[in-house]
């Protein structure tokens, strides 16, 4: 039977941070700079030349890369290397995937969380001898190229059903038929921003659902909307986004109301036409602080069928199509978090001796 034994990570390897900053990375250098991003970057200088475990030292998340070659390193950044013989390099890489939670609880600092040397040379890493490690580095790396493999089919097949949606919206406003007309935006709709409210103002158990720039932003006392309006996001870094909000809600300032004007439109159609039909980037102005107005948004061509009958039709076809991508997205989203509860399961077997 295995043995096993738990020995600080300090033991096994040397650490240490680098000496680059960020203003250091250069586009075509030709050697690989780690940071504290996901990104690699490029340097025209290299601190080491060896095989390494690299991790972020700042950050959210402070998963290990693995490189062998010549490469810099950030002053917020750390590699191990020079391992130990009794230990092997991609054994060590697995298990700090097993113990991703560690680094993030020892981690310091109110806002921004950060790493010290001792959190890594204090980390306890549980050791069997070599060859009972290379036998579980062959099995979990074989493992993880077909869950890997899998997992790039599954949010290929969640962009695909996204794209395939929105590209048959698309296409049936860009090939209008007999009976449609092309106008601007204004002639047939009206255009506000209501009166807005503050943080403040919200109330967390509020009858009502409060809408701004990103959907439902909370709950509040009263509604100024009886019925359901079709809303543009008019600031901020989701402008030019669409909502349709609940009946009997409050919608501040930073959503635009566009109501059809002497129903020559359906809400629900409108609501399909502004999100896949129109290219609303035209109204929207400033690049530090985006907005859409009224009298940008106003101009905008827009082609649809006079008959409301057969923009419902459409909009019943649109509301199909929508349901049979969301069940295709959420069927590849359990896929995915089937998969990476896999990999939890095979890393807790691999370091608690089952496999």
């Amino acid at each position: 039977m295995t043995s096993w034994q738990t020995v600080p990570m300090g033991e096994l390897c040397s650490i240490s941070s680098g000496k680059s900053d960020t203003k250091d990375a250069v586009p075509d250098g030709p050697y690989a700079f780690f940071d504290r991003s996901k990104s690699i970057k490029r340097s025209s200088r290299f601190l080491r030349d060896c095989e390494a475990l690299i991790i972020p030292g700042e950050g959210a998340e402070f998963l290990p890369r693995h490189f062998v070659g010549k490469f810099d390193l950030h002053q917020r950044a750390y590699a191990l290397f020079d391992f130990s013989p009794r230990l092997e390099v991609k054994f060590l890489y697995h298990y700090l995937h097993h113990v991703a939670d560690y680094f993030p609880r020892v981690a310091v600092g109110a806002t921004v969380k950060s790493l010290r040397l001792r959190h890594f040379e204090q980390l306890p890493v549980r050791l069997t001898d070599p060859a009972a490690q290379r036998r579980i580095v062959a099995i979990l790396d074989e493992a993880f190229e077909g869950i890997a493999t899998a997992k790039a089919n599954a949010e290929k097949n969640l962009r695909n059903a996204r794209e395939l949606f929105a590209s048959r919206v698309k296409s049936t406003f860009a090939n209008p038929g007999d009976g449609w007309v092309e106008c601007a935006l204004g002639s047939v709709c009206e255009m506000y921003q209501p009166k807005t409210i503050t943080g403040k103002d919200l109330v967390e158990d509020g009858p009502y659902p409060v809408y701004g720039a990103n959907g439902v932003i909370g709950r509040f006392t009263a509604f100024n909307h009886e019925e359901a309006e079709v809303l543009v996001t008019c600031r901020g870094a989701t402008c030019g986004s669409i909502n349709i909000s609940e009946p009997r809600s409050w919608v501040t300032g930073n959503a635009m109301v566009v109501r059809p004007l002497n129903g020559s439109l359906d809400k629900a159609f409108l609501e399909h036409l502004l999100r896949n039909g129109v290219d609303l980037s035209p109204a929207i102005t400033g690049a530090a602080q985006p907005q859409i107005t009224r009298t940008n948004l106003s101009p905008l061509m827009i082609t649809f069928p006079t008959s409301v009958s057969e923009q419902r039709d459409l909009t019943a076809s649109f509301d199909e199509l929508q349901s049979a991508a969301d069940s295709l997205y959420d069927v590849n989203a359990r896929k995915l978090a089937a998969l990476d509860e896999l990999k939890k399961s095979l890393l807790h077997q691999a370091f608690s001796g089952a496999l």
